[in-house]
């Protein structure tokens, strides 16, 4: 079945899903605590946006834990009755719940429902290459980028809750200088790579905005939606790559399938050429929750060290606070 009819027709049982959860009675989700905005947030990094920003005026709900793919997750019965139930739904956007699009189209003619993303300047877009009119929803991986979703996450809570607006403003300029911190250190730890082999392997095609704000060739194996497969010409052609250009290291990321990465480096060993996994890195998802990995600074201050780290660059084994997992 073409995609977009399989999504008109998941659009149509969450319809009825929908108004199912609208019927069922404010015991049918969790009530947070009175005077405290409930949110539900699609992805991790989003989540995290929005908890830095409203501190105590609010309580959020991330849908998607670590190790979750956010190109292909289609919403259950348990979210779609969260979401109805919270004073606001906030989502990424620029295609990149691209299963959740319809029913977040859907949701809004009852709901506040606001992609964040999708106030980003479109000329900081890179161009999606799955899909034409699209754009590459991945703009986390440039720090920079991101202040513009915390920005739009601060906006969203003050027009939501008008007697937090100092609050917010406050948290929101406190976690924007955490951000430059963040920048700041990426851009020393990147500079630090030898040029020769500033080439990012990778599994999914997720990190173009890193590459375009460090300076940094970047190759994924699959597209940048990890529902495009990854054809047998594109792995050989990489592996000729990894071959003739002799780099020595790539990545796994923490929410894709690592069997490609595999094919990659057995291609590579076949031909004389030793490659090794140098890591894994945050890509659609962040750590578990409750870590300094399952923050946003943490995700990328850790992605950032494990590049810097695995192609000869100089960063700190615990990041730049000092911070990160010793065993990740």
């Amino acid at each position: 079945m073409p995609g977009a009819s399989r999504r008109s027709l998941m659009a149509m049982a969450a319809g009825a899903l929908l108004a199912f959860a609208a019927a069922a009675g404010p015991a049918a989700a969790q009530t947070p605590p009175a005077g405290r905005l409930a949110i539900v947030a699609t992805t991790g990094m989003i989540a995290d946006a929005v908890r830095q920003v409203a501190g105590d005026r609010a309580e959020v709900k991330a849908l998607m834990g670590p190790g979750v793919d956010p190109h292909t997750y289609r919403q259950t019965r348990a979210d779609i009755v969260a979401m109805t139930k919270a004073d606001a739904v906030m989502w990424h956007g620029l295609y990149l719940e691209a299963q959740l699009e319809a029913f977040f189209v859907d949701l809004a003619k009852h709901k506040k429902v606001i992609a964040l993303a999708d106030t980003l300047p479109k000329t900081e877009l890179l161009a999606h290459e799955d899909y034409e009119g699209r754009y590459d929803p991945h703009v986390w991986m440039a720090p920079r980028m991101w202040k513009g979703v915390v920005l739009a996450a601060r906006d969203a809570l003050i027009a939501l809750d008008p007697a937090g607006e100092e609050t917010f403003r406050r948290n929101a300029d406190a976690h924007l200088g955490e951000i430059d911190a963040l920048a700041a250190y990426g851009e020393r730890a990147m500079a630090s790579v030898p040029a020769e082999a500033r080439v990012l392997v990778t599994a999914h095609d997720a990190f173009r905005y890193f590459g375009r704000a460090y300076g940094f060739e970047v190759l994924g194996i699959q597209g940048i939606s990890t529902e495009s497969e990854a054809g047998l010409k594109h792995i050989e052609d990489l592996v000729g790559t990894l071959v003739g250009r002799r780099i020595g290291a790539i990545f796994v990321e923490t929410s894709v399938p690592d069997r490609n990465v595999k094919a990659l480096i057995e291609g590579a060993a076949a031909r004389g050429h030793k490659v090794v996994i140098g890591g894994e890195l945050y890509s659609d998802a962040m750590g578990r929750p409750g870590t300094y990995e399952g923050t946003y600074v943490g995700m990328i201050d850790h992605n950032l060290t494990t590049i810097a780290r695995a192609l000869g660059g100089d960063a700190p084994a615990l990041g730049f606070q000092g911070k990160l997992d010793p065993v990740d």
